[in-house]
């Protein structure tokens, strides 16, 4: 009996792990919203060879507006967290709409996080964990990335959180 319950621990572990990204995005009830257009004279996705350079991107909610305010003052670390979240998810967005499959996503190569915070917050990081967090639940070991967090005085549109990021392509 205790072999037979390891092997379907195994199978059903190994269907978890070898699920695509969008089968990951639909388990978790996340729904990729449009990608608007870039607000000035910028692109959403540059592509140098295998690799995709994208804009940065904020917390932009399903009405339009974004999460905005400083972390530190406005916003709590958790607050801040889920707008990297939510962040994430408009950089899935962007590639979804820009590939049209995300299983062509080799690898998350860098993550680049902006937190606008007062000028005592040193937790930066664990903001930019909302970011880094949802893009390995979704991607797994293809998520895996080096990762950058700096605290800033302002971002446009006082926006809490802004994220760029590197992507190798197949």
């Amino acid at each position: 009996m205790k072999i037979f319950l390891t092997i379907v621990c195994l199978f059903f572990c190994a269907a978890i792990l070898s699920q695509t990204p969008e089968e990951n995005i639909k388990s978790k009830g996340i729904e990729l919203p449009a990608v608007p257009k870039p607000v000035a004279n910028y692109v959403n996705v540059v592509r140098t060879g295998n690799l995709l350079y994208l804009s940065g991107k904020g917390p932009l909610q399903k009405n339009g507006t974004y999460i905005t305010g400083k972390v530190g003052k406005d916003l709590t670390i958790e607050q801040g967290y889920e707008a990297a979240k939510l962040t994430a998810i408009n950089q899935i967005a962007v590639l979804k709409d820009y590939l049209g499959d995300l299983n062509k996503v080799k690898r998350i190569v860098k993550v680049f996080g902006i937190v606008n915070c007062t000028n005592e917050f040193y937790d930066q990081p664990k903001v930019i964990n909302g970011f880094s967090d949802l893009i390995v639940e979704i991607f797994g070991e293809k998520g895996k990335h080096t990762r950058s967090a700096i605290g800033v005085a302002s971002l446009p549109m006082n926006i809490c959180v802004e994220v760029e990021l590197v992507v190798e392509v197949e």
